[in-house]
């Protein structure tokens, strides 16, 4: 889930710090060079509140908080605060239909109008089919329109237009938002091209095959047993008192965003805490295992994260479109991190690992920087990474 400036799911290329801990920091830790570094960035930019974790083989070794999570009242942004993870959440859509198709409700290479209560058909190659594959691999051919898919945010309180109604509006002919720019002049499966809406589309199908809302299949299969007891799907699951403001930068003064809920949450919508997103970050790249509970089998895990979408014939565009695409699951060809990262009004959040999957890192942004801050998030997660990888090879 992303607005305009931040519909790019796949990872960004970076590598992370130094630090001098293996544990939880509390506030009687002396102070280090990694607490100095992010500290210096979040005055220099302005972000409120930070949360991270560093993962070293399947094993959380460091976490922290930094700043607040209500810049008011000075509550502090902890590894426990609650917060919207933007297109992680497309990660939990992944699991979800890989859970479903363990069970055998769905085939990933199915034409989804076998699922569907309408059709949905590229206009350009009416005989092709669009499978959950190709969803979840953003080669479907379905695209997001702006401003179409901003207005799909809602804000303090509103309620958000029922999923199913908005795709068939979408894409069936004749629906308020239909056209023909809803779709690709490209056959599905030739293509990749970042899709929110795509995402909406292929948590609705899990929806309809498990007869359970995404929220209650997530709870069921992730949250309770990898108790991950401060993680919904929408404000209304989670305790609001322990989640974080968000905030946005504009100009030289930063401003409180309102909350807000959006249409196709099945790409941007789970909330969840730096601590609690590590036990599910673990089990996909522990084959489906945290600790000792299995919440996905083996092979069902190596299918999600397999590279099953590569794109690089594409000359006039090399760097945006050299992806190598797994099941909402993804990593720049030529690059050493795997995973997602999300964007959102008042959010950014990095959950990376390794292409070996021994050290990992996670962290939460509560704050929106203006484009011409952006990289500053990068800087502090490429410090982050460094001080991950000094810790593996220790």
């Amino acid at each position: 889930m992303k607005s305009k400036f931040a519909t790019i799911l796949f990872l960004t290329i970076y590598t992370f710090c130094q630090n001098s801990l293996g544990q939880s920091i509390d506030k009687t830790t002396p102070k280090t060079s990694i607490d100095s570094f992010i500290e210096s960035k979040m005055s220099e930019t302005g972000i409120v509140g930070i949360g991270a974790s560093i993962i070293i083989d399947k094993k959380v070794v460091w976490t922290n908080g930094y700043g607040y999570a209500d810049k008011e009242t000075k509550a502090p942004f902890t590894p426990s605060t609650i917060m919207n993870i933007a297109s992680i959440s497309k990660a939990f859509t992944g699991f979800c239909i890989m859970k479903a198709v363990e069970e055998g409700k769905v085939s990933l290479d199915e034409d989804i109008n076998n699922y569907l209560p309408f059709k949905v058909i590229n206009p350009n190659f009416p005989n092709e089919k669009i499978t959950l594959r190709h969803l979840a691999t953003h080669t479907s051919s379905l695209v997001d329109r702006y401003p179409i898919y901003d207005s799909t945010y809602y804000y303090g309180g509103s309620k958000p237009e029922p999923l199913e109604e908005f795709l068939k509006s979408y894409f069936v002919e004749g629906g308020k938002h239909y056209s023909k720019d809803n779709f690709l002049n490209a056959k599905p499966a030739t293509n990749r091209d970042y899709s929110n809406i795509g995402a909406g589309l292929a948590g609705f199908v899990i929806e309809l095959r498990t007869g359970k809302k995404l929220n209650e299949y997530a709870k069921k299969n992730i949250f309770k047993p990898l108790k991950m007891q401060s993680s919904g799907w929408a404000l209304n699951e989670i305790d609001i008192k322990n989640h974080s403001k968000h905030y946005e930068k504009k100009g030289d003064s930063i401003v409180q965003i309102q909350l807000y809920e959006g249409t196709t949450y099945p790409d941007g919508g789970v909330r969840t805490s730096v601590n609690e997103l590590s036990k599910f970050f673990i089990s996909l790249l522990n084959e489906g295992k945290y600790k000792n509970t299995r919440i996905l089998k083996k092979e069902t895990v190596e299918e999600m994260l397999r590279f099953q979408y590569t794109e690089i014939n594409k000359p006039d565009n090399v760097k945006l479109n050299k992806i190598n695409q797994g099941i909402f699951w993804a990593t720049k060809l030529g690059a050493t991190r795997i995973g997602h990262n999300g964007s959102d009004p008042g959010v950014r959040t990095f959950m990376l690992s390794d292409l070996n999957k021994e050290f990992s890192v996670i962290i939460f942004f509560n704050t929106s920087l203006d484009e011409k801050d952006e990289g500053k998030f990068f800087d502090i997660y490429e410090e982050l990474y460094k001080y991950a990888k000094d810790l593996k090879t220790k």
